[in-house]
């Protein structure tokens, strides 16, 4: 593993304002013996509830047991409030629909610490990535922008999902990729020094159950003409299969998932009845790779060609339905990121069991959870009888060997592109520690760690002794 090692550790800005270029840097490399780190565009301050938004994130409510191991402005949960850390050139963006955000007199205040941070990090060894989002402007964070509303992926019979955790846009959107591109230009000319860009969610998140049936906005129906697909057959069949999940479901479909041959047959047979949900998932790949494309293309327009891009994914068998090929992005990534944000499959596994029983109330939950713990592959056994997010002393619910095969399925798909996995900081130590090991094993030693706002320094520590070079 020692000359492929990889360990990169993403720091938000705010522990880089309150602990110190040198704090933050003396944990990463000394504690975490760290490789690379990557960082985002912005600056914070605390705020209150009426002004500002919840750090950590609440992850549509269901988040909210979540607390920081290392405290920001003295608080392990507080509301914040952000700006550019740079002046963004409006030439760039001159007649978009979407503006990148303005900068304030914090701005002003803190934003140059992230170009002394990156001279530092270089310096000492660290490779520097910004960390943009792919679909959510002005796309410096996840939780700070957002679509408008006719940029917004949409269901077969028009409605915009509910109660989504990510505030993912339309990828067939052109106004979104036209800021996408133009952020990644300007980000490029802002730090020429960064080595290189971290896109995240550049595909449609699977997170609630509606979310598995976009996209069927105008966007993309002028993106399926254009590429030659059936965009009524895909509306139709997409539709048929959704409304007969949630109301149509009976114990038969569910015991099928659960015999020893897993209901491949069954899925086989839902892809040849519905042939238009096919092409719906080769549809969004196609979005996801023009995405991704387009990235590329405007880091080279920009004088980056030599710069990284790392797309940052589901894992299978959610990228399936999330658009991530990884098979099509390899060819224009330098790596691929690959998610085992493990707190979150729980919390998803809930969200599509209520979405089922919700709908059809005469079926056994317990079979619903166990078919989808089947379907999902996240368990090593027969998984539990319900799941929920995790509270922060709670280990994570799932299984060992299920994130292995994951990663092993990405890095088939991936061919000669590395895949990096990316494991989360949040949990107790010990099940953080196998976690890690499991991630940094399964992918031959390339880990990334989300996020160093739950990295304890115990947490910091033990990435060290887990990822020590061999000999």
């Amino acid at each position: 593993m020692a000359e492929t090692r990889i360990v990169g550790i993403t720091v938000l800005p705010e522990y880089i304002q309150t602990e110190g270029i040198d704090g933050v840097l003396d944990n990463l490399v000394t504690r975490a013996r760290a490789t690379a780190v990557s960082i985002s565009p912005y600056v914070m301050a605390p705020a209150d509830e009426r002004t500002g938004t919840r750090e950590p994130p609440a992850d549509a409510e269901a988040g909210k047991v979540r607390l920081l191991d290392r405290p920001l402005w003295g608080k392990r949960e507080l509301f914040v409030t952000t700006a550019p850390s740079f002046t963004p050139d409006k030439t760039l963006y001159a007649g978009l629909r979407y503006q990148p955000a303005e900068p304030t007199e914090l701005t002003a205040r803190e934003g140059g610490i992230l170009a002394e941070f990156i001279a530092a990090a270089q310096a000492r060894g660290l490779k520097v990535y910004h960390q943009v989002q792919a679909a959510i402007p002005p796309g410096y964070r996840v939780q700070f922008g957002g679509p408008e509303a006719d940029d917004l992926p949409r269901l077969p019979d028009g409605r915009a999902p509910e109660g989504r955790v990510d505030k993912n846009g339309s990828l067939a959107s052109p106004h979104i990729r036209a800021y996408a591109r133009a952020l990644i230009q300007d980000l490029v000319r802002a730090y020429p020094a960064v080595d290189g860009f971290r896109i995240d969610w550049p595909e449609y998140p699977p997170y609630s159950f509606d979310s598995l049936f976009l996209d069927f906005s105008d966007h993309a129906a002028a993106a399926a003409k254009r590429l030659g697909f059936d965009f009524d057959r895909m509306r139709a069949d997409t539709g048929a299969l959704h409304d007969g999940l949630l109301g149509g479901l009976t114990e038969a479909d569910l015991s099928v998932w659960t015999t020893p041959e897993g209901g491949r047959y069954r899925l086989l047979q839902l892809l040849r009845d519905h042939p238009g949900v096919a092409d719906l998932l080769r549809f969004k790949a196609t979005l996801s790779i023009e995405t991704i494309a387009e990235l590329r293309e405007a880091l080279t327009e920009a004088g980056g060609a030599d710069k990284e891009l790392i797309p940052s994914t589901f894992p299978p068998p959610w990228s399936a339905v999330s658009g991530a090929s990884y098979g099509g992005l390899a060819p224009l990534s330098t790596a691929i990121g690959v998610k085992l944000y493990t707190m979150h499959w729980p919390m998803m596994l809930r969200f599509y069991a209520d979405a089922l029983c919700g709908a059809n109330p005469g079926l056994d939950r317990r079979a619903i959870v166990k078919a989808l713990v089947r379907l999902l592959d996240i368990a090593d056994d027969e998984g539990l009888d319900d799941y929920a997010y995790p509270g922060p002393d709670e280990p994570h619910p799932v299984g060992e060997a299920a994130q292995r095969r994951k990663i092993a399925a990405a890095r088939a798909e991936a061919g000669e592109t590395p895949v990096i996995a990316m494991a989360h900081g949040y949990g107790p130590v010990a099940d953080v520690r196998q976690r890690l090991a499991c991630a940094y094993g399964a992918s031959g030693g390339r880990l990334w760690v989300n996020r160093y706002g739950y990295l304890s320094d115990e947490k910091l520590d033990l990435i060290g002794e887990v990822t020590a070079p061999e000999g």
